[in-house]
């Protein structure tokens, strides 16, 4: 499929595609006249690498987890055990939200205080 075609079947824009390429994210192969073509399971991998970003994955973090996108995740890790780089990757990245996390409640709380019982 096309350019166009992935970025409806998934529910993102072409621009999105483009940049995940130049990440190393995701891979196309090019017709004689220089458009981009995806294989079928291109929807599952662009469905994951956004779904992994949006859940606070770096590029980086997903680039190390290329190998497992090309299927759904939760089947993926039912059908075979997760890498330790993946486990990795993955406890890196909750223990970054979990600092952030932290973070923003203690500021909440300080504004909170501040503001006192006018809220």
């Amino acid at each position: 499929m096309q350019i166009g075609e992935l970025a409806r079947a998934a529910g993102t824009t072409p621009r999105a595609l483009r940049y995940y390429e130049e990440q190393g994210l995701l891979r196309s192969s090019r017709t004689r006249a220089g458009y981009r073509v995806y294989g079928d399971a291109a929807v599952t991998t662009v469905d994951n690498i956004r779904h992994l970003l949006v859940s606070g994955f770096t590029v980086d973090d997903v680039r190390s987890l290329l190998p497992l996108l090309d299927h759904a995740l939760p089947e993926q890790f039912e059908a075979r055990p997760a890498c330790s780089d993946a486990l990795a990757v993955g406890a890196r990245r909750l223990s970054a939200l979990e600092e952030r996390i932290a973070a923003l409640t203690a500021l909440r709380d300080r504004l909170a205080h501040r503001l006192g019982p006018t809220r």
